[in-house]
């Protein structure tokens, strides 16, 4: 459930001016007017927060909340109000600090329907809608005096909730939306969280923020931390737990006649027993002239590490390539002491000279993997073009094509700008696996390292999903990975049909097949994980960009991207310029012609930069794109003309209401006054209307079938 905490306090200038008895903030402290002060006040401003800390403990579904924040009075006369805290449902609080004087003050719970009524007050008085995502939600309230005048009011709140479960999911939200009330970025938010099960956690996964993780088996941790920041979303976590060695977990999203969103969590966790697959790998390093000084160094340094990491029972080489190819051994080796030792005497004995040879070095590294059920990988780093041999781009990839029988996995590294990053993209996208760049004065050891650590413990390969009677469609990434100890697989898609389903997995361990079946249900309808849709939109035009960018322009993937983008408010570089063709649509999407007339002057929205193959334009654009085919969190709009609210898009007008992108003409159109009697008894009848109708005075949204249009 969504709600929002406080951050900060509407100062007392607005409470006199406007007459008001009770002004908030969001948090929330309602500060009253100090009596015998006559003298105008200073420009207004909101207390400011000196930080937010918040320590979460989850133990087998039970979470512990613990709040630490400190308000900073600016002002020169001390502040009395009443702190509200809109409280998670069937949330119960154990521990509220604030003393006076030494004695510890007391506080009162509100069911839903009375805090319902001071939300809706304190709506009308302000004329403000923000406080209405708080409507249907109980409270927690009490008098704070005194704020002193130039100093700090610290307060400590702890609150215990039972997490919602489902089907080996836990969810948890921290209210943390402070965009509408917080004038001042906070200097400090810091959230951690601790997790214990007992059952083994598979995945933690936060689709509002980037997040540190860490899982051992029976225990997980993760956190975030910003400084100078003004959060605009809450903190959503979810956690999975499995007996089985791979975990499967489904999330869904779905309204009306519409196919359904879905999201898949795949992974083994951390599991103690090692049951990864034996694999073969072989590392093809450019030690062309263009490697030489650190960048060689630092390759040779990763190549090491790489080599001293490999397991017993896997199979390895190394190929080197230049003007000509030179190889540690003419095939595949087992890892034993001598063949490691060997293997780091022949990567010491490496130097960098010579021109480009990718053709030949590839080839021969391809033409060592023979055709098994093994995972099979060759990670190749390069820093430049093909300059000797074959050097043209599409006999390349059809020789690539021809060698690479076994299917082999090729994992790429582009080091700098000089590369090819068309060819290098779409040799990794050929054979499944995946494209880096280092770009300057970033360290190739540590890159390459951090990656290898990601693949080395394969789990399964060649994975395979079978839905059995629901059709599934646009499952990104198109092409399924396979699965590695410690990593996650994060699949979205869309889907037809509902109810109960057994869903099979099918992969390879050590070159056995091994079949998993786990239970799902796809609901017919499920309004929570509104923020799935976004997200596989996200990964979806990530895919269709990759495809022009790699094959030309096409106008139905193009009109597809416009489309995608007007729904779901993604607007990238490339998809703004495409969106934008005429005044009215500049004016309808909140960009202004002349803006977009520079920037296309500038290059930045340029179709040409697409195609381009070289420099640090395209390694950027084509980083852009694999960030957007990974997506995994929800970004805010990068306009202020563009909200983000669900699973919906609003689009600020000329007159400054707010429409919803599901508005097309035709809709029946009921019309509401803003703050009137039918204002309220809507919201009291529908409480999921009240984060759409917070977003301001004037908003047009599209609910259950019904135009609603909010007018002053």
């Amino acid at each position: 459930m969504k709600t929002k905490i406080f951050i900060s306090v509407i100062v007392l200038f607005l409470c006199l001016v406007f007459g008001l008895k009770d002004v908030f903030a969001d948090g929330l402290i309602i500060v009253d007017p100090p009596g015998g002060l006559h003298r105008p006040h200073p420009k207004p401003e909101a207390l400011s927060v000196k930080y937010h800390r918040v320590q979460v403990n989850i133990e087998n579904g039970i979470a512990t909340t613990s709040i630490d924040q400190v308000f900073i009075n600016n002002y020169d006369v001390d502040l009395e109000g009443t702190y509200i805290f809109p409280l998670p449902e069937d949330a119960a609080i154990s521990n509220f600090t604030m003393y006076v004087d030494g004695k510890k003050m007391k506080g009162e719970i509100l069911d839903k329907d009375k805090a319902r009524q001071i939300y809706e007050d304190i709506v009308r008085r302000m004329k403000d809608p923000a406080l209405l995502e708080y409507v249907g939600r109980n409270m927690f309230k009490m008098r704070v005096y005194p704020i002193p005048k130039r100093g700090e009011k610290r307060i400590e709140l702890v609150y215990q909730e039972t997490l919602k479960y489902d089907a080996g999911i836990y969810k948890y939200i921290y209210p943390l939306n402070t965009e509408k009330f917080s004038p001042k970025p906070l200097e400090e938010v810091t959230i951690s969280a601790n997790i214990k099960s007992k059952i083994p956690v598979k995945n933690v996964y936060s689709p509002s923020h980037e997040v540190d993780i860490k899982i051992e088996e029976f225990e997980a941790t993760c956190g975030y931390e910003a400084e100078d920041v003004k959060p605009d979303k809450d903190f959503v976590l979810y956690y999975t737990v499995s007996e089985k060695d791979v975990g499967l977990n489904l999330l869904c999203y779905r309204t009306g006649s519409e196919d359904g969103y879905f999201m898949m969590l795949l992974s083994p966790g951390e599991l103690k027993e090692k049951i990864a697959s034996n694999k073969d790998i072989i590392f093809v390093l450019d030690t062309s002239g263009s490697m030489s000084g650190e960048k060689i160094k630092q390759a040779k340094e990763a190549l090491k590490f790489c080599i001293n990491s490999l397991s017993k029972g896997d199979k390895f080489n190394i190929l080197s390539f230049a003007t000509g190819v030179n190889k540690y051994k003419d095939s595949l080796v087992s890892v034993n002491n001598k063949s490691i030792n060997e293997a780091l005497d022949f990567i010491d004995n490496l130097s960098a000279r010579g021109g480009t040879d990718i053709n030949d070095a590839l080839s021969s590294a391809l033409a060592m993997i023979t055709d098994s059920q093994k995972p099979k990988m060759i990670i190749f780093l390069t820093d430049g073009q093909p300059t000797v041999g074959v050097t043209d781009m599409k006999t390349i990839l059809k020789n690539l094509e021809g060698s690479n029988t076994a299917n082999a996995r090729v994992f790429v590294f582009g080091v700098g700008n000089d590369v090819n990053t068309h060819l290098l993209d779409r040799i990794s996208q050929t054979h499944r696996g995946l494209t880096e760049y280092v770009v300057p004065r970033e360290n190739i050891e540590i890159k390459v390292s951090s990656f290898y650590r990601k693949i080395s413990e394969p789990i399964l390969a060649n994975i395979s999903l079978d839905f059995r009677k629901i059709k599934t469609k646009e499952i990104y990434p198109v092409t399924l990975p396979d699965i590695f100890k410690g990593t996650q697989l994060v699949l979205l898609g869309r889907y037809d049909g509902n109810g109960p389903t057994a869903i099979k997995l099918t992969g390879y361990l050590n070159g056995k097949k091994e079949q998993i079946i786990y239970e799902g249900n796809f609901p017919s309808e499920n309004k929570e994980n509104d923020f799935i849709p976004r997200i596989w939109a996200m990964r979806k035009i990530g895919y269709l960009m990759s495809e022009i960018r790699l094959r030309g322009d096409n106008k139905e993937l193009i009109d597809e991207i416009v489309a995608l983008s007007k729904e779901y408010g993604v607007m990238t570089q490339y998809t703004s310029f495409l969106v934008l063709e005429k005044d009215e649509d500049y004016k309808r999407w909140g960009i202004h012609s002349n803006e977009a007339s520079k920037m296309i002057k500038e290059g930045k929205l340029s179709v040409d930069a697409m195609k381009q193959t070289t420099g640090a334009r395209s390694v950027s654009s084509s980083m852009d794109i694999s960030d957007l085919k990974g997506q995994l969190v929800v970004e805010a709009p990068r306009r202020a003309t563009i909200k983000h609210i669900g699973a919906k898009t609003f689009y600020q007008q000329e007159n400054g209401s707010w429409l919803d992108s599901k508005f097309s003409k035709g809709l029946s159109i009921k019309d509401i006054k803003y703050l009137s009697k039918e204002y309220f008894e809507i919201l009291k009848e529908n409480p999921e209307l009240g984060k759409y109708f917070a977003i301001g005075e004037k908003v047009v949204v599209v609910f259950d079938g019904i135009c609603y249009r909010i007018t002053e």
